[in-house]
């Protein structure tokens, strides 16, 4: 089949619609991770307090594989979910709902095992959910506005970790279940309220005659064409290739504990420093970042300014092992990482391949965020030995490998279409030509 257009979509109004999406996503991803930055960690220190750095990455990666094959087999289920309550509202619900029980089997149990599996669960229905909300964007937004959209998603983020982080702080004195416990309520609440402010439907997808299909595209069905679809591919190794770099946060507190000699206290309060200003750095450029390239009309630009910031902030944690270094490095990474998302999200929006296979390609492309956090902790414990045999240093070594993936993922953005250049689509067309809809106006 040669491709389809899809007719019906409906589009909730602009503002109610990115209100919804900051709302549901937000909570969602504070519920996620709170728990990936802080919970996780401590969790592991408590169980197996003589083997924590290998437990952990025993868990954080196969959790993330899950979240590897959530994010596409979840968009791929939701863009077949072809039902009145609507495609991506079904997996709203359901991925949350899932996601935020397996949170609360963590939080219950002492056993590894149970810890894996319920972590697994939890990477993969949130990616379910994940999916169906970043969807929303090539679905109902025009490519016009789909900078600032994805501008103002990539601040939900930063935020919802710097809610985490606060929320905490203040809790320092609670129990540890009744922590995984509110953090699985929020899940569940933030995103049954979106559903309230979302439009969805059912939606038709009009194929062209069918014709004998060759064996080649109908492996690009599972993943587009590189030849025929060389900007999906590149988009896809520039952002992994960066994301490697910048999961390196996700082993801060193991860092803080390992390197500096942190107790639990001290690394929970000074991670929740230092998250929150990353946050705030984050947000602002996730905003700005959007806009002027909306604005300028170029993306490329700001990517590559983003990967630089990044490389550098990665830098100073490998060779200035002082809190107040950290501190500021992690607030350049943010900056650097806030922007990336906006623009890179915007950028993957425009070159999607085929309309009716959004939220699946979307969903590979999301593999570029989820594989970095299955990879950096297999490999965390090799890093470090590594650069405790070379002499350079455990933590150093560490650092500095990951910045020279960023390095590669800042020369990988070369080939990426800018604004105006022509994009390979399934038809030759604009992407975003393909949407009919019944006549409702964005505000």
């Amino acid at each position: 089949m040669a491709g389809a257009k899809v007719k019906g979509q409906v589009r909730t109004p602009l503002g109610r619609l990115t209100f919804g999406i900051m709302l549901g996503y937000g909570c969602m991803m504070l519920a996620l991770m709170t728990p990936a930055s802080l919970l996780l960690t401590f969790k592991m220190i408590e169980i197996d307090p003589n083997g924590y750095t290998s437990s952990y990455g025993l868990v954080a990666g196969i959790g993330a594989f899950f979240a590897l094959i959530g994010n596409p087999l979840g968009g791929a289920i939701s863009d077949r979910t072809n039902i009145s309550f609507g495609r991506r509202r079904t997996w709203i619900l359901i991925g949350p709902l899932i996601g935020c029980a397996a949170l609360l089997l963590i939080g219950m149990t002492s056993s590894l095992w149970l810890i894996i599996i319920g972590w697994a669960i939890a990477q993969l229905f949130f990616n379910f959910g994940m999916a169906a909300y970043t969807a929303l964007i090539p679905d109902q937004v025009k490519q016009e506005k789909q900078g600032t959209v994805s501008g103002l998603l990539g601040l939900v983020l930063p935020v919802a970790i710097a809610i985490g982080m606060v929320m905490m702080t203040i809790m320092t004195d609670a129990s540890s279940v009744t922590k995984w416990i509110l953090l699985a309520v929020i899940g569940v609440v933030g995103p049954v309220l979106s559903l309230f402010l979302i439009q969805d439907g059912k939606v038709e997808a009009v194929h062209k005659e069918k014709e004998k299909i060759p064996f080649g595209e109908k492996l690009s069905k599972v993943y587009p064409s590189p030849r025929r679809f060389p900007a999906f591919t590149w988009a896809v190794v520039s952002k992994f290739l960066l994301m490697m770099g910048y999961c390196s946060s996700l082993y801060f507190t193991m860092m803080l504990v390992n390197r500096m000699g942190y107790t639990e206290a001290e690394a929970t309060a000074s991670v929740a420093t230092v998250n929150i200003i990353s946050m705030i750095a984050m947000a602002v450029t996730s905003i700005f970042g959007g806009v002027l390239s909306d604005k300028f009309r170029k993306q490329k630009p700001f990517l590559y300014l983003s990967a630089l910031i990044m490389v550098l902030a990665t830098l100073v944690f490998a060779f200035v092992p002082n809190f107040t270094a950290f501190v500021i490095a992690s607030a350049v990474l943010g900056l650097g990482f806030g922007c990336f998302s906006a623009v890179d999200m915007a950028l993957v929006a425009r070159i999607l391949p085929r309309k009716e296979d959004s939220a699946k390609d979307f969903g590979i492309m999301n593999v570029a965020n989820a594989l970095p956090q299955s990879i950096v902790p297999a490999i965390a414990p090799f890093l470090l030995s590594a650069g405790t045999m070379t002499g350079i240093g455990d933590w150093t070594f560490f650092y500095i490998a990951l910045a020279v993936f960023m390095v590669i993922g800042m020369i990988s953005i070369k080939p990426l279409p800018e604004i105006g250049e022509p994009v390979a689509t399934e038809g030759g067309s604009d992407i975003s030509a393909d949407i009919t809809t019944p006549s409702m106006q964005n505000m």
